[in-house]
């Protein structure tokens, strides 16, 4: 954990000074939440240790082998695109596809390992959903990468084996990441690491339900705040007719914000994933029709929060005019 934690830690400076040396600055705009032109990209110093945890187990553990080959070579396209990206914006279109083409790499390799159709299903929906949430979401200080590490932990206390070390490594990459991103950010993740960061969620928890459909119930709880944030923003916009594929600030993290600032929205969002980790954990022996009942209440409770934040900044505004 150490060793991911440094990797990660130096990654992100040699990014932060390539970044700077070419330019890749985020500039602050109407589609932006920050205030200040920041460095881009630091995120692929978690792919990169990622892929040596991968690489190390895969010796390790030769009975996993194909398995962790088809993890890392969905998470080398998932990090490769987004890395051109984010040098040159590329058509949402072919990111798309080939997010599409990681999911399918994952599923195949989980269809050879456990011969489901079922989980292989999930594999390929799950990459294609949370890389695409965890870039959605990646918009303030800490709170794309304080997500995962939580979520992180998570499923190594879901997980066994050489998965569950795996898993440890993402929390100990993201820990090296956070201190360059939270409170002030003098990096962002990019598009190359949260769309990493979502595709390693995502395989994670597939392999998580390959030891019993009732962990991937669970890991719902956790997923809430982000599920619900981004996608009844995206419905949205979509039901709006507005262009849903392009950078925005209409997320209801963005907006609250902009009223109390990123680092009470982040811990806000963390205290919360935090908690229901701690009822995963306390309950997960209970029937699963209970966690079901408690998947059902958490997105309610959570979409009630969100519709309350997406009106709190324009009654505020209302107010101020009056």
């Amino acid at each position: 954990m150490l060793l991911h934690f440094l990797i990660a830690a130096a990654g992100t400076l040699l990014a932060r000074r390539y970044a700077l040396q070419r330019d890749l600055l985020d500039h602050p705009g109407e589609r932006r939440s920050h205030q200040v032109a920041t460095p881009r990209g630091g995120g692929i110093a978690i792919v990169v240790a990622m892929l040596v945890a991968i690489l190390a187990l895969a010796l390790r553990d030769p009975s996993q082998r194909w398995l962790l080959g088809g993890f890392g070579v969905g998470l080398v396209l998932v990090a490769a695109v987004g890395m051109v990206d984010d040098h040159r914006p590329l058509p949402a279109s072919l990111r798309l596809a080939v997010h599409a083409l990681a999911g399918m790499v994952l599923a195949i390799s989980v269809q050879m390992a456990a011969g489901n159709p079922w989980l292989s299903a999930m594999a390929f929906l799950s990459v294609i959903v949370l890389t695409n949430i965890w870039n959605f979401m990646d918009g303030i200080n800490g709170l794309a990468t304080s997500q995962a590490l939580l979520l992180a932990l998570a499923l190594a206390w879901l997980l066994g084996g050489s998965w569950a070390l795996l898993a440890g490594a993402l929390a100990a990459s993201c820990t090296g990441f956070l201190p360059f991103n939270f409170p002030r950010a003098r990096i962002f993740l990019g598009d190359g690491g949260s769309g990493g960061i979502g595709y390693c969620l995502a395989g994670l928890g597939t392999i998580a339900a390959l030891t019993g459909g009732a962990a991937a119930l669970w890991l719902l709880l956790p997923l809430s705040a982000f599920m619900v944030d981004a996608g009844l923003t995206l419905l949205k916009r979509v039901v709006q007719r507005e262009r849903w594929w392009e950078a925005h600030t209409r997320h209801a993290y963005q907006a609250w914000a902009r009223v109390v600032g990123h680092t009470r929205v982040t811990l806000a969002y963390a205290s919360w994933t935090a908690t229901t980790v701690a009822v995963m954990i306390v309950l997960r022996s209970t029937p699963v029709a209970l966690a079901l009942a408690l998947c059902v209440v958490t997105y309610l409770a959570a979409s009630v929060v969100w519709w309350r934040l997406e009106r709190m900044e324009s009654h505020i505004k209302t107010t101020g005019d009056k």
